[in-house]
C-alpha cells in the first residue's frame, strides 16, 4: 500500500499513483474512441443510427450505481476486517511482551528469544498471506533448532508460535514462572492463534467469481452502450460525458477489486511492511532496544 501524506484539494485532482487510473486508462481511452466513432457517424450518416433516448440509461445508470455501492461496501468491509486483525496483533504481541517481562524471572537472554519470536510471527504471518519466502533476517530471530524447521515448514507461523509456547513450558519447568502466569500468557498466544486464523479465512474466501463477473461485464455494456443514448442530445459531447461517467464506474470496480484482497501488493492493499515494521519496533523498545527498523514515512506520489 502506499503510504501518503495528507494532500489538499487541488492536489488531490492531480494524484495519480493509487488512483485507479492507470489500471483502467486504457479501458477509458478505447470507450473515448468508440464515442467519437458514435459521434462521427451520426453526423456523417444521420439515419444509419437510430436515436435512443437518455431516459434508459439514467434509469440504468441509478441501479448501476446503487449495485457498485454495494460491492464497494462489501470489498471494503473486508479491508476493514483485515485491518482490525493486524490492530489485534499488535495488541496481543505487546501484551504478551509485556506479560514475559513483567511477570517472569527469566534472564534477559529468554526474554529476549521469546519477544523475538513473536517479530518472527508476525513477519512469517505476512509472509504467508502475501504468498513469500521468509527473509534471513526473520530466519535469524528464532532458535538455531527451529530455524530448518520453520524454512521448509508450509505453515510456518503456527511453528513459530508452537516453539514460542514450548519457551513457555521451558521456563515453567525451570520455575521462572508460575501457573497462573503460565496459563495468562498462553491465553494470549490463543489469541495470536485466533488473528492467524481470522486472516487466513479472510485470505482463502474470495468474493463469489459469479459475483465479480455480473458487475464487470454490466459496467462495460453499459459504457459501450451509453454513446449511442447521448449522442443525439449532446453531440460533440459525448465522447466527454462517456469519459466521466465511465471513470466512475470503473474506478470503483476497480477499487473494489483491489480491496477485496487486503493483504496484496495493490496500492490501495493494507500497508503490511509498514505495520509489521511498528510491531517490531515496539517490541524492540519493550525488551530496551533500539526501535528498528523505522517505520516507513508517507511519500509524495503526486503523478508517479
Amino acid at each position: 500500500m502506499v503510504i501518503r501524506p495528507k494532500l489538499n484539494w487541488l492536489r488531490m485532482l492531480f494524484v495519480w499513483r493509487g488512483s485507479v487510473v492507470r489500471r483502467i486508462l486504457p479501458q477509458l481511452m478505447i470507450l473515448v474512441m468508440s464515442s467519437g466513432v458514435v459521434v462521427s457517424i451520426h453526423s456523417l450518416y444521420p439515419g444509419l443510427l437510430h436515436d435512443l433516448t437518455p431516459i434508459p440509461f439514467t434509469l440504468l445508470g441509478i441501479a448501476l450505481a446503487i449495485f457498485l455501492s454495494f460491492r464497494n461496501s462489501v470489498s471494503y468491509d473486508r479491508f476493514w476486517e483485515g485491518r482490525r486483525l493486524w490492530g489485534s496483533m499488535l495488541n496481543d504481541t505487546r501484551s504478551l511482551a509485556r506479560q514475559l517481562i513483567s511477570m517472569t524471572d527469566a534472564d534477559a537472554s529468554a526474554r529476549q528469544r521469546f519477544v523475538y519470536s513473536l517479530i518472527a510471527f508476525v513477519y512469517a504471518v505476512k509472509a504467508q498471506l502475501r504468498d513469500t519466502e521468509l527473509s534471513k533476517e526473520t530466519l535469524s530471530l528464532l532458535r538455531p533448532p527451529v530455524q530448518s524447521r520453520v524454512k521448509d515448514a508450509r505453515f510456518k507461523p503456527v511453528l513459530i508460535l508452537t516453539d514460542a509456547a514450548e519457551q513457555l513450558k521451558q521456563l515453567r519447568q525451570a520455575n521462572a514462572l508460575c501457573p497462573i502466569s503460565f496459563m495468562a500468557l498462553d491465553r494470549q498466544l490463543s489469541l495470536l492463534n485466533e488473528d492467524l486464523g481470522g486472516c487466513e479465512r479472510l485470505a482463502s474466501t474470495p468474493v463469489p467469481f459469479a459475483y465479480s463477473v455480473i458487475l464487470h461485464r454490466t459496467v462495460y455494456l453499459y459504457s459501450f452502450l451509453l454513446p449511442f443514448g447521448l449522442v443525439s442530445s449532446v453531440g460533440m459531447m459525448t465522447p466527454l460525458i462517456v469519459a466521466f461517467v465511465s471513470y466512475t464506474f470503473l474506478a470503483i470496480e476497480a477499487l473494489a477489486e483491489e480491496l477485496q484482497e487486503p493483504f496484496g501488493l495493490e496500492p490501495n492493499d493494507l500497508p503490511l511492511d509498514a505495520m509489521s515494521a511498528t510491531i517490531e519496533a515496539t517490541l524492540r523498545e519493550m525488551l530496551g532496544e533500539d526501535a528498528y527498523p523505522p517505520v516507513p514515512v508517507p511519500v509524495d506520489c503526486v503523478l508517479t
